[in-house]
């Protein structure tokens, strides 16, 4: 089979996909390698406006870890994590909001705009669009339990999609970065996994999709070639109350169980650096990844 056929053979294997999906609101959480390399990032921006053209309504959630640990280092601030969540105190949040909203919030809807796309970037805090409350975290010692202060870290109290749905409505691709406020206007860092996994949730998105750096749900930690392609929200429960999640894979587990059990169809996790990974994901019968079904 020469070049040519095997783009139309892909083509129509990927007409079933396109049909149901075509007019439905997919969230899409962009992080990881993904994000790291300028190229690759370009790609991911490109494969998304493609589901763009076809129908579908994208809406993307950003992170930025990278580039926020690079940030903190050279103001001398060392990075600290608690299961896959930054510590944040004054410092290190007025970094996040530098890094998050001023820089790679801009730079994806850059990125968009450049490649013919209609793209808004916004923050939690706009539009009341995510409202936060600080995070309690609590953690098992011998045989008592005690809460670690995250500083500045937040979960979301509340999500109101209006504004989301009326930039959908008129054509326009929302970017945002989960840097959000309580009603007392007090700014929380909340992980980016979550604050998808809420948009997801809020929206009643058709999909959520997780970009991350590996290929997905691994059985074994250590073995890369045990990757679960598909797996119920249950069994997702139970990997992660056993411990066999570990790192920044525990938040988004946490985002994958919360968008499923408020109403998202399917969820993703998907590794982020391969390239044209949302689309073999979503218009192939294979797929790449791991997904989660309720």
């Amino acid at each position: 089979m020469d070049e040519s056929m095997e783009k139309v053979q892909a083509i129509v294997e990927a007409l079933p996909y396109i049909k149901e999906f075509h007019g439905s609101c997919m969230v899409i959480k962009i992080g990881g390698n993904a994000m790291v390399s300028e190229g690759m990032l370009e790609k991911t921006i490109r494969d998304i406006l493609l589901l763009y053209f076809v129908g579908i309504r994208p809406v993307v959630v950003h992170g930025g870890g990278p580039e926020i640990s690079e940030k903190m280092e050279k103001f001398g601030i060392k990075p600290k994590f608690v299961d896959g969540l930054r510590i944040t105190d004054e410092a290190t949040l007025e970094v996040v909001e530098m890094v998050l909203d001023g820089k790679i919030n801009s730079k994806i809807v850059t990125t968009f705009i450049k490649h013919g796309g209609k793209a808004v970037g916004l923050s939690g805090r706009d539009g009341l669009l995510v409202i936060a409350r600080k995070k309690v975290k609590k953690k098992v010692e011998g045989s008592r339990e005690v809460i670690i202060d995250l500083g500045y870290v937040g979960e979301t109290e509340y999500v109101n999609p209006e504004i989301l749905q009326i930039l959908m409505d008129n054509g326009f691709i929302p970017v945002i970065s989960p840097v959000a406020a309580d009603l007392e206007g007090r700014l929380y860092n909340i992980n980016a996994d979550i604050v998808a996994g809420n948009i997801a949730a809020a929206l009643k998105a058709k999909k959520l999709i997780v970009l991350t750096d590996v290929s997905g749900i691994l059985r074994d930690l250590n073995d890369p070639n045990s990757l679960v392609s598909r797996m119920s929200v249950s069994e997702l429960e139970d990997m992660l109350r056993s411990g066999k999640l570990a790192g920044g894979m525990v938040p988004k587990a946490e985002a994958v169980i919360q968008a499923l059990k408020g109403g998202v169809e399917k969820a993703h996790i998907i590794n982020g650096s391969k390239e044209h990974a949302i689309l073999l994901e979503l218009f192939t019968k294979k797929g790449i990844g791991t997904m989660v079904v309720p």
